[in-house]
């Protein structure tokens, strides 16, 4: 007989069901809500409706969103994305490339840095090959998701799901770091080879935003020297990266008094080239980004990371009545009469010929200047430019300390693939490390963690406590084991949550679905009497694997503005995977995780 608990738990269940897929109001705030209102009708104790925010795989999602934050901040993920669409040029190289370098990423790091840092990436790439990033951001976030189904770190959902497991079943519950790989592994290879095979006619076409894309954007010239240190040296313009830079064109190498234009792609580069480029403010900011490629123009340009992260960009309009009219910029002294570098000059809307350090300054040539802080303070004013206007600029990286954040990552990935230590103490003092050795700041570190999901997550738990003790729970997967046992037995009521869980994951988030529907699947484990591992495989797995809407996982939110989608392309293009990973995860779970009955 069904009691008001379980009458009034479903109904909150259906509320929070309702308001996040009308979008009513934020996850964190419905959960917190939910489980308020569950604790004040008494239906769960207030201990519990809390205890979410002491879970172990709640603040190890906290831990890792720190760590992913120091791998980007100190360059490493920066680094290994400017290598990866290189040489592709046609749309099914650019996918091959992408996702050999993002599945593995997503495996052990958040999927959300990754696929924002990508994405200017592919848009750029797509610009140059007049290929639609309509056609490679969805791929992009795809390729997130099936990475972070092959380790238990890979998503916020499996650890979140293995934090239930360890709170319900005991401390030997817990899922290994590579548990999933047996099915996340098949699971990446079909999700990459049908995107790939199928790209052309399942991946929409958006024409319109190619056209945006194609705008004009002010160019300016910008002249570059390779420092005796810098990695580029003895590798040609293609192997450097130089060729295909998105925004960006090499115009002519100098070298030794003899200019080289123009540059061929097997031009091997040697210390002291002077390399001279046009494009766009971003993509020159990128060039800087390359250590021992500094501006020829400037010998004391700031280049030391510490420094960088000491002053800005700006951009800077020379004045009719400007003194550095007909005067080169080593004329001018720029740098010790305003205190700034000169590293890019940009001219009526044409590209100018010839080096920086020639060049007759004009009134209206706008220079682009790395300066300090209190730059913008003391010359707004100043006669000498018509306007000095900031550079949206980007957080200078830390590349000093990019060794120290991959000795550190390896040494959590040791941590925790040899189990010496626990998971979240791992993560934990990893995270510390990171801080204590500058891979980042303590503010940048509080900045990357996204409170809005921690607290949902652990507000969730509450709701998921709820369910079990009313008496929902068992109710729910009462019905489904009647259901299954008519259809076929366990096999059956095991498809049915990995295709209700699969439902729900596409109509809120990946981490709310996993959290509603762990107490079903337990209580159907358990009154088959079997082994409740399998219906936890597959609740984890269909969580994480959300394709066929947008509003399912964070990353496909990410491109929908971007690429120019409607919300019926990730139908047409997610419902195939999903449905095809449905029958891996059919066949491949019972067989490595038997439905083995429980013994008593």
């Amino acid at each position: 007989m069904v009691n008001w608990e379980v009458i009034v738990t479903l109904g909150v269940v259906g509320l929070i069901l309702l308001t996040l897929l009308k979008d009513w109001a934020p996850t964190d705030l419905v959960f917190v809500s939910a489980t308020a209102v569950l604790a004040g009708l008494k239906i769960i104790e207030p201990s519990e409706a809390f205890a979410g925010f002491s879970n172990s795989g709640m603040l190890t999602v906290a831990m890792l969103f720190v760590i992913s934050a120091a791998l980007r901040e100190t360059g490493v993920l920066d680094r290994l994305g400017t290598y990866v669409l290189g040489n592709a040029r046609t749309l099914r190289q650019a996918l091959l490339r992408l996702a050999a370098v993002v599945v593995p990423m997503s495996a052990f790091l958040n999927n959300t840095p990754i696929v924002a840092m990508f994405m200017p990436m592919v848009i750029d790439w797509g610009r140059k090959n007049s290929v639609s990033p309509s056609k490679i951001l969805i791929p992009l976030s795809y390729f997130a998701i099936l990475g972070g189904t092959i380790t238990l770190i890979g998503t916020s959902t499996n650890l979140v799901v293995n934090g239930l497991l360890l709170e319900q079943l005991g401390p030997d519950a817990g899922m290994g770091l590579f548990e999933l790989a047996w099915v996340g592994i098949p699971y990446a290879v079909i999700g990459i080879a049908l995107l790939v095979i199928a790209a052309n006619w399942l991946l929409p076409e958006r024409k319109e935003l190619m056209e945006q894309l194609g705008e004009s954007r002010r160019e300016y010239l910008v002249e570059m020297r390779v420092d005796a240190a810098c990695r580029l040296i003895g590798k040609s313009v293609e192997d450097a990266g130089l060729r295909h830079l998105p925004g960006l064109f090499l115009v002519e190498i100098e070298r030794s008094g003899t200019v080289l234009g123009p540059v061929g792609p097997d031009e091997v580069l040697v210390a002291e080239d002077r390399l001279i480029f046009t494009g766009i403010v971003n993509s020159i900011m990128e060039l800087e980004r390359i250590p021992g490629l500094v501006p020829a123009v400037d010998p004391s340009y700031e280049i030391s990371a510490k420094g960088q992260r000491q002053r800005r960009w700006c951009e800077a309009v020379v004045s009719e009545t400007s003194p550095l009219i007909d005067k080169t910029i080593r004329e001018a002294d720029f740098r010790a009469t305003y205190g700034a570098a000169v590293l890019a000059v940009h001219r009526g809307g044409k590209r100018i010929a010839g080096k920086i350090g020639d060049i007759r300054m004009r009134a209206g040539d706008t220079l682009l200047l790395q300066v300090g802080r209190s730059f913008l303070r003391r010359h707004r004013h100043d006669p000498a430019f018509y306007l000095i206007s900031d550079v949206e600029n980007p957080r200078p990286l830390r590349t000093d300390r990019i060794g120290i954040a991959l000795t550190l990552f390896a040494i959590l990935l040791v941590l925790m693939t040899t189990g010496v230590m626990d998971t979240l103490v791992a993560c934990g003092l990893i995270a510390v490390a990171m801080v204590a050795t500058g891979c980042l700041s303590i503010g940048q570190a509080r900045e990357s963690v996204e409170w809005q999901v921690l607290i949902a997550i652990a507000a969730a738990f509450g709701v998921g406590t709820a369910i079990d003790k009313s008496g929902a729970a068992e109710w729910v997967a009462g019905g489904l084991v009647q259901l299954s046992q008519t259809l076929g037995g366990p096999i059956t009521a095991l498809l049915l949550i990995y295709l209700t869980t699969m439902l729900v994951t596409e109509l809120i988030t990946n981490n709310a679905a996993a959290l509603l529907m762990f107490p079903f699947a337990l209580k159907t484990a358990e009154i088959y009497e079997v082994e409740p591992r399998p219906f936890i495989i597959a609740l984890t797995l269909a969580a994480s694997a959300s394709f066929v809407t947008p509003i399912g996982y964070q990353t496909n939110m990410m491109v929908y503005g971007p690429g120019g989608y409607r919300f019926s392309d990730f139908m047409r293009v997610g419902l195939p995977i999903s449905l095809l990973l449905a029958v891996v995860a059919m066949i491949l779970i019972p067989w490595i995780w038997p439905l083995t009955p429980v013994t008593p």
